[in-house]
């Protein structure tokens, strides 16, 4: 059983009682509360969380800002993380041991990171270094379980972030030949290409498989891609950048490189989170955009910047729906429980894993 399946196992459902609140009652508590906490209390909220949400966030970032910046609030007790588990679980590693991490729900996940699991990896390294020998150096997305951030530290690799990845992935092959890439083979791949490998030495391991796809030249294969995704940006496809480019040519398009190579390369330009906010921050008044990434934050974007022309790159996309259960009746109870002296839904990551998920945390910053 993994450390999640533990979580799910052991989780208090919300009380009806919140369910039947009014979203301004609710408002009210989660104010009052947060007042009467003062710095005992700190509130990341991710860009992917709704807006009703985000209004009580301390911070807005992505998963790794949200967490040093709460490894760096000594002051607070409680980190009540509004985004999914992964990212809980790296605020908790990187905390100090007096503070308590909370996900106001622990049903939000992320698919992407659940594509790859502890048992899975263990059999693909086994049957990898079975045929590449002592030639590959494995790295990990953040969005990624505490798990398997410790598989990588103990291995000799680091985390990436998509603004990291290209620098994480030059120095991992400085290190050794090959690397396998975690859990997400579209930001490999896009990374990899990036930086002038071919798509040719690139190959896919399926965990559900456990196999690699076929290759008639294994040896010269670089990268070994692991075979998961983001359920949310692959949802933008080719024919969305098709019928914008027929319609609207001026229009430029700007998608997360967690979108699948063919998309990235039809697209303008691509980049992580904070890169896509910067380039619609400095972009000229009645610029046209399509944008590929999660909806809550292209419609925070919109909102923010009237002097834009600013669309979803699929304009029938929904907001990622795990990022999407933390809500105002959550986020008020858990509110409620700390106050009440006990927290519901708090995030411990074993001892022994987060020592070694750190190591792979730490390489990485060290290195950025």
């Amino acid at each position: 059983m993994s450390a999640l399946d533990s979580l799910l196992q052991d989780q208090t459902l919300l009380p009806d009682y919140y369910k039947n609140q009014s979203d301004n009652a609710l408002i009210r508590q989660i104010s009052t509360i947060k007042k009467d906490l003062g710095s005992h209390l700190y509130l990341p909220g991710h860009h992917y969380q709704k807006d009703e949400i985000i209004q009580f966030a301390d911070d807005t970032g992505d998963s790794l800002k949200l967490a040093q910046l709460s490894a760096t609030n000594k002051e607070a007790s409680y980190i009540v993380f509004c985004g999914v588990h992964f990212m809980a679980e790296t605020a908790d590693i990187l905390t100090d041991e007096h503070q308590q991490v909370v996900l106001p729900d622990m049903r939000a996940g992320c698919s992407m990171a659940d594509m790859a699991n502890y048992a899975q990896t263990e059999v693909a390294w086994e049957a990898l270094t079975e045929q590449f020998g002592d030639t590959i150096i494995p790295l990990t997305y953040v969005n990624s379980t505490a798990e398997i951030k410790a598989f990588v530290g103990r291995h000799g690799g680091a985390c990436v972030t998509s603004s990291n990845a290209k620098q994480i992935v030059t120095w991992a092959l400085k290190q050794k030949k090959r690397i396998l890439f975690l859990p997400d083979q579209h930001l490999g791949r896009n990374t990899a290409h990036d930086l002038g490998i071919p798509l040719d030495e690139m190959i896919i391991w399926d965990p559900i498989a456990g196999k690699l796809e076929e290759t008639d030249h294994p040896e010269e294969v670089k990268v070994l891609l692991w075979k998961g995704h983001c359920s949310v940006h692959e949802n933008f496809r080719m024919e969305h950048v098709k019928q914008l480019r027929e319609k609207e040519p001026d229009r430029r398009i700007l998608v997360h490189p967690e979108c699948t190579w063919e998309v990235v390369q039809a697209s303008d330009d691509a980049g992580s989170t904070s890169y896509i906010i910067n380039q619609i921050k400095n972009a000229p008044a009645g610029s046209k955009w399509a944008i590929g990434t999660e909806m809550n934050l292209v419609r925070r974007l919109i909102q923010d910047n009237p002097h834009l022309d600013i669309t979803s790159l699929n304009p029938y996309m929904c907001p990622c729906l795990t990022m999407n259960r933390i809500d105002l009746p959550h986020l008020a109870w858990s509110l409620d429980q700390i106050v009440k002296g006990s927290p519901v839904n708090t995030i411990r990551v074993p001892i022994t894993v987060a020592k070694d998920a750190q190591k792979a945390l730490q390489r990485m910053l060290s290195l950025v």
